[in-house]
């Protein structure tokens, strides 16, 4: 059993790839399919599919069947928070960075 930082740092560690992360960005809004996903991201259907199953794995997204189709979304939409969130901080780092170089 893992311990809620080995989770932590799981959850990071997956969501550290590109791919991974512009994939959760995608399905952050709404439940998309694989064929969804593809054409919002331009990745290949294999590589979508091996991201998808790194990320379900890790809990970080969650399926549901409806007919022959499979919805994926996020498995706790407030994750989508904190990347808003590590976002600013770098986007905040990146200005002040510019500031102290003058």
């Amino acid at each position: 059993m893992d311990s809620g930082i080995e989770k932590l740092a799981k959850v990071f560690k997956v969501l550290g790839d590109y791919n991974r992360l512009g994939i959760v960005m995608v399905i952050s809004k709404a439940s998309r399919t694989v064929t969804e996903i593809i054409n919002a991201t331009g990745m290949s259907q294999t590589l979508v599919s091996f991201h998808l199953r790194v990320l379900r794995k890790a809990e970080v997204v969650t399926t549901r069947r409806e007919g022959p189709f499979i919805y994926y979304s996020l498995a706790n939409p407030s994750l989508m928070d904190i990347i808003d969130e590590l976002s600013h901080v770098i986007n905040a780092g990146s200005e002040m960075e510019k500031i102290l170089e003058k």
